[in-house]
């Protein structure tokens, strides 16, 4: 809607996965009006960066998700057919799909909550929030035009983001420059990243998203980049997702799908020597403690580098109390919320999606964060109803 108000529900920051997520919950539950502040309203990260990028969730979780709640049912009720999700549902449902897919449904899901009665969209970011000694938010808009707004709510919710971790190398290594993983993770980037000479790349890491860019790089090294060789820098053994009864170990944070069947034919020890990829990869096994000379090594030589070790919490908007001191904050992985550091909790702030991701653990004991289209759903659909 276009009205302006100044004093809402609830102000939700970020368009991406989570904000949707977020955002839905709170209409199911009619908490209104709504203030939804995001830069684009494209989808975030998932449809700017990672449309090329093959799911590590089946088909059948995306659907799950667009019919979660009765809001994003009414649109895609009104959504003429054939739209985003019905695409989904064409196809196969035990198995991934490219995340464009998923960045689709994120877009027709975003232009129907923009219209939903009780939501106003501002194009912009939220720069700071101030909370007053009546327990409200003011917060401050920075609009895409430049012009400033200001609006009060009770509840804040954080579904800002995270952006790949790039940390410093512990080498200084001449003529050795860093390749963006988000350009990594998309072959054609890739392809117009790399000159078809001889380069070295090397990829640091043995995640999902590593194993993502291993593929990547042997696909171009095999065809029209012959002269590329790899060197993949790795601490630790490939770790795999296992299907357990009734529940899935290492399911944040094995190897799922595409990646993993990739993995286990070809960089496995029992598998590497015979496979075609050690043709044009180089495998690197080291120690922590003996990084630096690893690296001194390894990576002289090398023209590029890309890091696939995690993600990085986006900056936030600047928190404030009444006297206009910085609000510290400790994160609630169980419930969302936020506690100062005397432990009381922080009223009506909340975080959701992969930066404020739900902690969960397995029957065995293992902790791990809950990150991905339907855990964030399932997640929001426990704690949002305890959001006052």
């Amino acid at each position: 809607m276009s009205v302006h108000r100044t004093k809402y529900a609830a102000v939700v920051c970020g368009g991406g996965p989570a904000g949707i997520t977020v955002l839905g919950n709170l209409l199911e539950r009619k908490v209104g009006p709504v203030l939804w502040v995001d830069d684009l309203f494209e989808a975030g990260r998932v449809n700017k960066a990672y449309r090329e990028v093959p799911s590590n969730t089946k088909v059948k979780l995306f659907v799950d998700f667009a019919e979660a709640v009765s809001p994003f049912q009414k649109i895609l009720k009104e959504t003429p057919s054939p739209h985003a999700v019905d695409y989904l549902r064409g196809l196969p449902q035990d198995t991934g799909c490219d995340l464009g897919y998923a960045a689709d449904m994120c877009l027709l899901l975003t232009e129907g909550l923009k219209k939903a009665p009780g939501v106003e969209a501002r194009q912009g970011r939220v720069t700071d929030a101030v909370l007053s000694e009546t327990n409200d938010w003011v917060v401050n808009v920075k609009l895409s035009s430049g012009e400033t707004s200001k609006a009060i709510s009770s509840r804040v919710i954080l579904c800002t983001g995270s952006s790949p971790t790039n940390q410093q190398l512990p080498v200084s290594i001449s003529d050795l420059s860093p390749l963006e993983l988000d350009h990594a993770l998309s072959p054609t980037l890739l392809a117009k990243s790399l000159p078809k000479e001889s380069t070295t790349v090397a990829v640091i890491g043995a995640s999902h998203s590593a194993v993502l860019v291993l593929i990547n790089l042997y696909n171009l090294a095999s065809t029209t980049h012959p002269d590329l060789k790899i060197k993949w820098f790795t601490r630790h053994p490939l770790r795999y997702a296992e299907f357990m009864e009734g529940w899935i170990k290492r399911d944040n944070t094995g190897l799922k799908g595409a990646a993993a069947a990739w993995a286990k034919e070809n960089l496995e020890p029992a598998k590497f020597d015979s496979s075609p990829v050690s043709r044009f990869i180089k495998k690197i096994a080291y120690e922590k403690e003996n990084e630096t000379q690893t690296y001194e090594q390894e990576l002289a030589g090398c023209n590029r580098y890309v890091q696939a070790i995690g993600y990085t919490r986006d900056p936030l908007p600047g928190l404030k109390d009444a006297a206009g001191s910085d609000i510290t904050y400790n994160y609630q992985p169980d419930t969302g919320s936020f506690k100062n550091l005397d432990g009381r909790q922080i009223p009506g702030l909340f975080g959701a999606g992969i930066a404020w991701p739900e902690r969960v653990t397995d029957p065995e004991g293992s902790v791990e964060w809950a990150v991905g289209f339907w855990k964030f759903m399932r997640y929001a659909k426990r704690v949002v109803p305890d959001w006052n």
